[in-house]
């Protein structure tokens, strides 16, 4: 898959494809696996889709991110959980174009650089010099990321 940064391809995942059909995207939950281990996908899941609820509330809170993560454990888990997240009216457009295309929607791209710019200078001003700086860097980086994904 190709960016306008092509730096940044290794950091898409490898099951994000452009000729991917977004319904049989993610593998089946193994009937060998442990129920235990399916029970952890199932708890981590929620927990995600509770944080990405909370970030359609909370400015700053980032949701695409915890939708994505929350069907990832879902796919692995239970397929009935996943394919309900897929068909969600307010996070199953977002998700199907990242497994679709790995696209961010532009509003989410402008959301989410605005908030690291906005996160950076609180932590330049208040942090001491090293920590601003690294600060920055991994926000520049994440900031790069983000932008050249496609738009959805």
């Amino acid at each position: 898959m190709a960016s306008g940064l092509a730096f940044f391809d290794h950091l898409t995942p490898k099951w994000v494809r452009v000729d991917m059909d977004v319904s049989t995207s993610s593998p089946a939950p193994s009937r060998t696996q442990a129920p235990v281990v399916r029970g952890i996908y199932v708890a981590g899941g929620f927990a995600l889709l509770g944080l990405a609820v909370l970030g359609a509330m909370l400015p700053g809170l980032p949701t695409t991110v915890f939708v994505i993560l929350a069907a990832g454990c879902f796919s692995r888990s239970s397929p009935r959980l996943e394919q309900w997240l897929l068909d969600h009216p307010r996070f199953g457009p977002s998700l199907r174009a990242w497994r679709a295309r790995g696209a961010i929607p532009r509003r989410a791209k402008i959301l989410a650089v605005a908030s690291m710019t906005l996160s950076g200078v609180f932590t330049a001003l208040t942090a001491p010099w090293f920590v601003g700086v690294g600060v920055a860097a991994i926000m520049v980086a994440s900031a790069a990321y983000v932008i050249t994904r496609p738009d959805a």
